[in-house]
């Protein structure tokens, strides 16, 4: 219901919002509900109701005890309420089984059923964590800045101040030039005699365009002064019922608890259409002619300006609603007028825009795709395009070539990892599983696959060390960084997050064995292969003197053959049977056997979930067929980044083992750092710390055994034997983190020194002379 607000008194507003706040620490509600939701971190708003307010208890949710006249209804918001056994500050269960210290009590708190999949899928192990969601959420159901965000430019919801940093920019980056181009139009349409009506329309837009800020454009028969329109028929909420059938006294039950009190202005709707005679004069021809093509060409050019930086999105609005609104408008049905503080009665116009920039559209989605991973989209075919057919890099050089190829990979990724989130979502969980299994580590194979291809065929052993770089980058980096940033930027919004450390603990004890499987080749290469270096000399010409080498390294290729045969391949085949079976287990333990670890219970705030009341971004089908587009598209950009990467390695000034660890294994990586950032500062660091552990894990237990399998029909000459700097980055990368992991609790300063750790390793590659295959 909206409430009438041009007599709603001030001082009976100020009564309802004192007893609003003096009476909001009463408890209206049953003690086992209201225990219920005190365990929650942060509580949504309450709505107390009567049944002596028939207009407000319509819209509450129906008391499971038809007798009880008065109680509480807990409107629905999408978060995650978690309330921790040993560590948090609500009382211990009792009682129960499979509780257990350490673990914590999750509630997620969705809008249907699809989303409560996809939210229950974060906390499974294996599978990738995503963010953002899978359905359409109703317009009416999301915040002030996301209505904000999505709005089209029709509404004057309020006057904000215009005079801003960025709306002067606009000025200078936009205003000056397209209100330029209206006054070279402007005689134009003048001479030609009929089209003065447009002239006029091109003089009003001129200024207009200029500064559009807090001025409206309406069309002139529907022209209202909105300073003058007053709500009418308005209802004054008494203070004082005096219906006795009300259960508990009448002093304990608020109207509202929150404050200040909402008061909703209904927005008029648009008035019906009619058709206009203005296309059938000559006039309008003319402006079709003469004018319009030419502004059409100059907004959309400021539409694709503004558009791509993504924060000055309202400018692109603004600029494409001009284009196809208010210029095939009849001209005398223009009107523009400045609007003031006192218009404050939310109205229907044709256009009205008060800011130029918003910081907050890095939250804006286009049928659920991010702006950012929609905007890098033209990237990837303007690659594929180019990189096919420059071949000989006459117009793009190869250094800029494996630049935007390897930014292609970023949005193609956001793509993999969202089909995967829709097709889960919308799945059992052994469909899920699989796709998790086979599209999860896509992005990353097809660029080693390639890299290891790429490599044999030039008869080089640069691109197999390139890979090895690459993995260990990410093996680390997801270890050290991703944790570490999430932890730094999560603790300084929330000082100090808590987190699940019997999860925690399952993803640490895998990331030992993992390391151990992984680099147990290596281990015995330094036992049992030959010690070799490049070059020694004795100074003094003395037997006697020790000899002086240089750039020793143990090398298993110059050993005996019968030693490789016997021994290192079958070591390498066991490893890679035994990791994925590992990995099977972890899979079996955290979501069969010891589920309760997590404790997950999903909720929508009324018992029940909700069905057939959603819309889903993604099909399973559009999200199948998105997920193999990506793919080869991904092969695609991955292959023109193996081809380009050639001249760098040649003659890069920084080790390869840099670029390796950097570029190449932690790019991929952006939309899942991005992920982890969300869920910190949403004080969610359990799934943050997960998302560093569960890539690492599947590096580790499914991408190197399927390098070692593909090199088992497909002889590239991989051979999983790591360097020296590889096995000890990573060893003490797991070392750390698991010591930080230990308390279930972390901070900013713990997350700062992963960071600083991360760096550290980052400066020793840095340093690090190139491999000798280079």
């Amino acid at each position: 219901m909206s409430f009438k607000a041009s007599s709603l008194l001030s001082g009976e507003v100020d009564n309802l919002r004192k007893r609003s706040v003096a009476e909001s620490t009463e408890n209206c509600c049953d003690p086992e509900h209201h225990l219920q939701f005190t365990r929650l971190q942060t509580q949504p708003e309450r709505l107390c109701v009567g049944p002596h307010h028939p207009d407000l208890s319509t819209l509450a949710t129906p008391s499971p005890d038809g007798s009880v006249h008065h109680f509480c209804q807990f409107t629905p918001k999408c978060l995650l309420a978690i309330s921790r056994g040993a560590h948090g500050n609500s009382p211990p269960r009792q009682g129960e089984e499979g509780w257990h210290d350490g673990t914590s009590r999750t509630t997620i708190r969705v809008d249907n059923e699809v989303e409560a999949h996809r939210e229950a899928n974060n906390y499974k192990f294996g599978f990738r964590k995503w963010k953002g969601n899978v359905t359409e959420k109703p317009i009416e159901d999301r915040s002030d800045i996301d209505k904000e965000l999505h709005t089209d430019l029709s509404i004057v919801k309020h006057i904000a101040p215009v005079v801003t940093i960025g709306n002067i920019v606009y000025v200078f980056l936009f205003g000056w030039w397209i209100s330029l181009i209206y006054l070279l139009i402007c005689p134009v349409m003048f001479l030609t005699i009929f089209g003065a009506p447009y002239g006029k329309v091109c003089l009003k837009l001129a200024w207009y365009v200029i500064w559009p800020f807090g001025k409206s454009v309406q069309r002139a028969c529907h022209l209202v002064n909105i300073s003058a329109v007053k709500p009418t028929n308005c209802e004054i909420i008494p203070q004082e019922h005096e219906d006795k059938d009300v259960v508990g006294d009448k002093d304990c039950a608020p109207l509202l608890v929150s404050s200040p009190l909402p008061i909703e202005i209904p927005v008029p709707l648009p008035l019906p259409k009619k058709t206009s005679k203005h296309w059938c004069r000559f006039s309008t021809f003319l402006w079709l002619l003469l004018g319009y093509p030419v502004l059409a060409v100059v907004h959309s050019l400021a539409c694709v300006l503004s558009w791509l930086p993504v924060f000055s999105i309202p400018i692109a609005k603004m600029n494409s609603r001009i284009l196809t609104t208010v210029l095939l408008m009849a001209p005398e049905d223009i009107e523009i007028h400045a609007l003031d503080k006192t218009d404050v009665c939310e109205t229907r116009v044709v256009l009205y825009c008060y800011q130029a920039f918003n910081l907050y559209y890095y939250k804006y989605t286009v049928q659920g795709i991010n702006i950012f991973a929609l905007n890098l989209l033209p990237l990837v075919f303007m690659t594929l395009i180019v990189g096919y057919t420059d071949r000989e890099h006459k117009y793009f050089s190869a250094e800029t070539m494996f630049t935007i190829a390897i930014t292609s990979i970023i949005p193609l990724s956001y793509y993999i990892g969202m089909g995967i989130a829709c097709i889960s979502a919308q799945s059992n969980f052994a469909v899920g599983a699989v796709v998790n299994a086979t599209f999860g580590s896509i992005t990353e194979m097809t660029f080693y696959i390639t890299a290891l291809i790429r490599g044999h065929r030039a008869g080089t052993k640069c691109y197999e060390e390139i890979v090895k770089s690459a993995l260990a980058g990410t093996l680390f980096g997801c270890i050290l960084f991703i944790p570490g940033i999430c932890m730094t930027i999560g603790g300084i919004k929330h000082s100090e997050q808590r987190f699940n450390s019997r999860s925690a603990g399952v993803s640490s004890a895998l990331l030992f064995v993992s390391i151990g499987g992984v680099f147990a080749p290596t281990l015995f290469s330094k036992t049992f292969g030959n010690l070799v270096c490049e070059s020694c000399s004795n100074t003094l010409g003395n037997a006697t003197v020790p000899f002086i080498c240089k750039d020793c390294h143990y090398d298993t290729t110059t050993a005996d053959p019968h030693l490789i045969l016997s021994h290192i391949e079958p070591l390498v085949y066991t490893i890679s049977v035994l990791l994925p079976a590992s990995y099977l287990i972890g899979l079996i333990f955290t979501l069969k056997t010891h589920a309760h670890i997590y404790d997950i219970h999903v909720s929508d705030g009324h018992g029940g979930q909700p069905h057939g009341h959603h819309v889903v971004h993604w099909s399973r089908w559009r999200a199948l067929a998105v997920l193999i587009v990506a793919t080869v598209l991904m092969a695609s950009c991955a292959d023109l980044c193996t081809v380009n990467i050639e001249p760098i390695l040649s003659h890069s000034s920084i080790s390869q083992y840099f670029i390796g660890v950097t570029i190449l294994a932690m790019v991929p990586e952006l939309p899942e750092i991005v992920n982890g950032i969300q869920f910190a500062l949403q004080n969610n660091i359990s799934l943050s710390l997960e998302v560093g552990s569960c890539i690492a894990v599947q590096v580790c237990m499914i991408q190197i055994p399927l390098l070692v399998l593909f090199n088992a029909f497909y002889d590239v000459g991989f051979a999983l034997v790591f360097s020296d700097i590889h096995l000890w980055a990573s060893i003490f990368s797991v070392i750390l983190v698991n010591y930080i992991f230990m308390d279930g609790k972390c901070d900013y300063f713990q997350g700062t020194a992963l960071v600083v750790v991360y760096f550290i390793v980052l400066a020793v590659y840095f340093f690090a002379p190139s491999p000798r295959s280079c």
